[in-house]
């Protein structure tokens, strides 16, 4: 079966995240490709700005906003995108929350709230999508992980596990998808400057703007690639230290960041 790659001339696409970093960037770049573009955040008003940035480009933005835990809205906006036009033709789901975990102050509010947004916030989209353009034999999905998907580290017990999760799922459903031409592939970019990372504690080397990571995703959608990683010369060496037996992957990722000579966090 072809690959399917979404133009602007098969339908609208659906961008959740929207409001901040590479979401907002991803909506612009897509809606200056002729796009329509609906963003999904909570925020009306940052919605309503990002559309009004719009004007003037090939396509547009139409401000969809939600809450991606709440499964009835989101499967509300998709019904609503398919009713406009050729219907939904790209998913890009990328809502996501880092919340920092330390081991010596554990909570478990901040897996609760980091699992809803970033694993059950995803399926909420999903499936209504997928149903959508499987009924049409047509569509592209993409989920942005990261690169913290592929191997444990400092602060990142709860964000990691959501990222892993979703690596996992986007692996695991291609084998159906590609059955009834509904193309999926992963995102898992390194280290972006975002309101997500603004907080980490230690160095994030490769660091990159939430534009250039917007325009590395829009490349990627256009290849026949599963995974879209970005920037490699980083993201590669991450997946390498896969391969390496514990101790040595630990006592890597301690001298890279520095982590063991960090004092524990007290409160």
């Amino acid at each position: 079966m072809t690959t399917f790659t979404a133009t602007p001339s098969d339908g609208a696409a659906w961008v959740t995240g929207a409001s901040s970093g590479i979401g907002r960037a991803l909506a612009l770049d897509l809606a200056g490709e002729g796009f329509t573009v609906y963003a999904t955040a909570r925020s009306e008003d940052e919605l309503a700005e990002l559309a009004g940035e719009s004007t003037g480009l090939k396509g547009r933005i139409v401000a969809a906003p939600g809450d991606v835990t709440d499964m009835d809205a989101m499967a509300a906006i998709a019904a609503r995108i398919d009713a406009d036009g050729n219907g939904l033709a790209l998913a890009v789901f990328n809502a996501g929350v880092y919340l920092p975990v330390h081991g010596e102050t554990l909570k478990v509010s901040d897996f609760d709230k980091t699992f809803a947004v970033n694993l059950s916030g995803v399926v909420r989209g999903l499936v209504p999508s997928i149903d959508l353009m499987k009924a049409r034999g047509r569509g592209q999905i993409a989920i942005v992980s990261s690169v913290t998907g592929y191997g444990g580290m400092p602060t990142s017990a709860a964000y990691g596990a959501t990222k892993a999760a979703l690596i996992n799922m986007a692996e695991s459903l291609k084998f159906d998808l590609d059955k009834f031409g509904v193309r999926i592939q992963v995102i898992n970019p390194g280290f972006v400057d975002t309101p997500a990372t603004a907080d980490n504690a230690f160095e994030m080397p490769a660091l990159i703007q939430p534009e250039e990571a917007a325009k590395r995703i829009a490349q990627g959608l256009k290849s026949g690639s599963f995974e879209i990683t970005f920037p490699r010369r980083f993201t590669y060496v991450l997946k390498a230290l896969q391969f390496l037996p514990y101790p040595a992957y630990f006592w890597l990722m301690n001298a890279a960041t520095g982590w063991k000579k960090r004092p524990l966090e007290t409160g």
